[in-house]
């Protein structure tokens, strides 16, 4: 309904990719998430809310309005009249989705700091084990690597977090060691 919305011009999305050859997103879907792009045009907004009437109408499932967030971009002199419309909240950035900080200062601290210290607890917890050198390398390769992985899908890390994040893994893996 979404795609048939963008193709008639009733609702827009954005372009990524380059000229000639970009492609219109109009929507991103993860599991039971959606996120929705378009104008701030009370228009755009009032024919999404009819999307969504219909897409329940449809399927027999129903929208968790009270879950919905319309989170301008810029500055939208009618997001009162827009969020009205939708019957949802009004959410700003920066925001957190799917753990990760949308709309941060990429090369704030902060952002990091939450991976340093997922890292660390994970090793805290991991040391009262008694685990031989080939335990611990499969516990950094499938654990503590996925952790600044899945921020890197969004966010280049800063060389120094980096280091830091080996640091504790090389601790990680020859504590103990020859003691």
């Amino acid at each position: 309904m979404l795609d048939k919305a963008v193709r008639d011009g009733l609702m827009s999305g954005f372009r990524v990719g380059p000229v000639g050859n970009s492609l219109q997103v109009s929507h991103l879907l993860f599991a039971d998430d959606t996120l929705v792009f378009c104008d701030a045009d009370l228009g755009q907004i009032l024919f999404l809310r009819l999307v969504l009437f219909w897409f329940e109408v449809v399927s027999g499932l129903n929208i968790n309005m009270g879950k919905f967030e319309l989170v301008p971009v810029s500055v939208v002199p009618n997001i009162v009249d827009m969020v009205d419309v939708l019957g949802c909240k009004q959410g700003s950035f920066p925001m957190q989705y799917l753990g990760l900080p949308l709309g941060a200062n990429v090369r704030d601290r902060s952002v990091w700091n939450l991976i340093l210290e997922k890292v660390e607890r994970r090793l805290a917890s991991w040391k009262r084990l008694y685990l031989s050198k080939g335990g611990k390398v499969t516990l950094i390769k499938s654990t503590l690597s996925n952790f600044p992985t899945y921020f890197l899908s969004l966010f280049p890390i800063p060389i120094g977090f980096a280091n830091r994040i080996e640091q504790l893994q090389r601790n990680f893996l020859w504590s103990g060691m020859g003691d």
